[in-house]
């Protein structure tokens, strides 16, 4: 929980960043150091799209990394699904991933 809340954070400081304007490529290059959440969304949304998973936070926060999504609109996406169980027909992952 600390990667998202902390001034700390390499991750906290992407999401500010970008909520402040600036472009990935900005961020990024004015980071000595990797912030892990960007790649890992990219493989999180590789696999969700491979296996079929639904995964709707996911595909906003790839969006908004990779797909020129605002945070806002991502917001009002999210906000906006209709409601529905959990477990309401989602695929079992294959087990080879």
């Amino acid at each position: 929980m600390l990667t998202c809340t902390s001034e700390l954070s390499r991750n906290f400081s992407v999401g500010m960043e970008l909520g402040r304007g600036k472009s990935l490529d900005e961020v990024l290059a004015s980071m000595p150091m990797v912030a892990e959440g960007v790649p890992t969304t990219r493989s999180a949304q590789a696999l969700a799209s491979q296996q079929q998973v639904e995964m709707p936070i996911v595909q906003k926060m790839h969006g908004i990394l990779f797909e020129a999504l605002s945070p806002a609109e991502a917001v009002e996406e999210l906000l906006s699904r209709a409601p529905r169980e959990e477990d309401d027909e989602q695929p079992v992952c294959s087990g080879s991933v």
